[in-house]
């Protein structure tokens, strides 16, 4: 990523702009201009399309971006996908492995770290614990973004804490769903049809109106931006949300497993 933020730049330059009038050109936060640059947020298909258009780079960024290492693609400890997160304008997010992050209590945090292979120690688990729960504030923003969350059953029946633990997380899932701009389904066992079977995902929108996807597999992570790729994402996700019960009887199933309905 930073020798195509340094192409990025030397371009820049060559077309006499500064950073903030390549944001504006191309409809950009100055901010997301100058990351790039840096090496610290990848340059994503479509802007660089735009950029070698605006900076008759001749395709140029786009061959870069295209033939980007792969190891640029797996961000260490999914750091490039938390900095898309915290400014999203929206995100959708299917699991059928464990608990969404941002819906996580502490303990169920804590435990998800504790079992952890190779293992983790208390400090790092620590760590970890308070940084997936300050991930949580943009639940909590004056202006939230807009977050569709869908999660298989079998996640919301697993059992990492006590009998107590699990049941604080289950209203806390509650208390979640009815947060403004969060909506919540399950996807039930008894459903016949599963959109998701590959895998969990997320799909975000940038505040540039970028598209781009996210996935974890057992040994990395990986960002998506081929508009291909996130097309075949957002129809399965568009799936999963037909398939799944709606909000309400969601928070119905929640209730009959807390023994309230």
């Amino acid at each position: 990523m930073k020798l195509v933020g340094k192409l990025v730049g030397v371009s820049r330059v060559a077309a006499g702009l500064t950073q903030a009038q390549l944001a504006d050109a191309v409809g950009i936060q100055v901010e997301t201009v100058a990351s790039i640059e840096q090496g610290r947020r990848a340059l994503l298909p479509d802007l660089a399309r735009r950029l070698d258009e605006l900076l008759d780079t001749k395709g140029a960024l786009s061959t870069a971006v295209e033939n980007m290492p792969e190891v640029d693609l797996v961000p260490a400890w999914a750091e490039q996908y938390m900095d898309l997160e915290r400014t999203a304008l929206a995100l959708s997010w299917y699991d059928n492995q464990v608990l969404p992050g941002l819906l996580q209590t502490a303990a169920y945090a804590r435990a998800v770290f504790r079992n952890r292979v190779p293992v983790f120690s208390e400090e790092k688990i620590a760590v970890q614990t308070a940084s997936r729960l300050e991930r949580q504030e943009i639940l909590h923003r004056p202006a939230p973004p807009t977050i569709s969350f869908v999660i298989w059953e079998p996640v919301v029946m697993l059992q990492l804490l006590d009998d107590e633990g699990h049941a604080e997380q289950l209203r806390h899932l509650c208390a979640c769903a009815s947060l403004p701009g969060v909506s919540l389904q399950i996807l039930p066992l008894s459903h016949r049809t599963h959109a998701g079977l590959d895998g969990p995902f997320t799909l975000l929108e940038t505040p540039d109106y970028q598209h781009v996807a996210y996935s974890e597999t057992q040994r990395g992570s990986l960002l998506v931006a081929d508009p291909d790729e996130i097309s075949v994402l957002s129809q399965k996700y568009a799936m999963l949300r037909a398939q799944a019960l709606s909000p309400e009887d969601t928070l119905g199933l929640l209730g009959r497993l807390l023994g309230e309905q």
